[in-house]
């Protein structure tokens, strides 16, 4: 038996709109899915595995694969034996556990232009560090205060202070770079990724107590309408607004692996297609690559979605 956890590192490449199901009452109609505690947006794993299963099963050639109710038999079928099958003789679980994509950098304007706001716990959690001379391995630290921020990189303040936003915050320090510094990852498959490295230059570290009301203040918030199918026309009284997580957010989640009958399958499969997933990694990576087209949530239609993997899983 092998069991083993995965973490991705995603960026949307569009905002992603995945809704909390009718309209409740909040500053828009439609709002996004929050953690409980922090209230903080996310991709929920559910929302993840219902797309990567359906682009794995379109990347295979065998769209039937998609839905709850596929058939066949795990043993013989990759995209089976990730991710279940329920049918009349019986049911087979998958061997893939796909959580939550939580924030890791969030983009927001400021007075040098866009920057990325992250806190130290987030940063610590993930495996990143300061480098300070040189040297790695620091824990991130934290401002200490609510007034105060930490920047990194390339940002400078001016006169001691730094504006994000509507805000206008104390700098404690600065000149610190970030980088991702795992003491016991052997292959650093974060390092020199182009998009992460920008964005780790251009940190600004916020205290926890600001970070949620920062990020929910500054998501995307649109207004549609429906449209009358008949006529073309916009619809009388149909003007509703959502919201959304912006582009170029940085985002980590948790794949983890049970594959506990140690299946390999062979390199050619049934249908002739040429991707053939040897197993479940493979099967929800090529799945995951493939969401950089096809997206994640609602909104699909008006150009949300879209997300792009970072490196490769660590």
């Amino acid at each position: 038996m092998e069991i083993k956890k995965l973490t991705y590192l995603i960026m949307t490449l569009d905002p992603v709109h995945v809704g909390t199901g009718g309209y409740r009452l909040a500053r828009v109609d439609n709002a996004i899915v929050r953690e409980p505690g922090t209230n903080l947006p996310k991709i929920p794993g559910t929302s993840l595995h219902g797309s990567i299963q359906s682009a794995a099963a379109m990347r295979y050639g065998d769209l039937k694969l998609a839905g709850q109710n596929k058939k066949g038999k795990p043993d013989e079928n990759p995209i089976i034996y990730t991710f279940g099958a329920g049918e009349q003789g019986g049911f087979s679980s998958g061997v893939v556990s796909i959580h939550d994509a939580r924030i890791l950098l969030f983009p927001i304007a400021s007075q040098d232009g866009p920057v990325w706001i992250t806190t130290a716990s987030i940063l610590n959690d993930a495996n990143f560090s300061s480098i300070i001379n040189g040297a790695n391995g620091k824990r991130v630290e934290a401002p200490s205060s609510i007034e105060k921020v930490i920047l990194a990189g390339k940002l400078k303040g001016k006169n001691g202070a730094f504006a994000i936003g509507w805000l206008m915050l104390n700098v404690e320090k600065q000149d610190k770079k970030i980088s991702y510094c795992a003491p016991d990852e052997p292959k650093n498959n974060w390092k020199d990724q182009v998009e992460l490295e920008e964005a780790l230059s251009r940190t600004v570290i916020v205290h926890e107590s600001l970070f949620p009301e920062l990020v929910n203040s500054n998501l995307e918030v649109r207004t549609s309408v429906a449209i009358e199918p008949e006529t073309g026309a916009a619809a009388d009284g149909a003007l509703f607004t959502y919201e959304a997580i912006p582009r170029a957010t940085f985002m980590t989640f948790d794949v983890v692996i049970d594959n506990y009958r140690n299946i390999d399958f062979p390199i050619q499969n049934s249908n002739g297609n040429k991707w053939s997933p040897r197993g479940p990694s493979e099967v929800v990576s090529g799945g995951l690559e493939l969401l950089e087209y096809l997206g994640v949530g609602g909104m699909g239609t008006r150009g949300f979605g879209r997300i792009k993997i970072i490196g490769e899983p660590i």
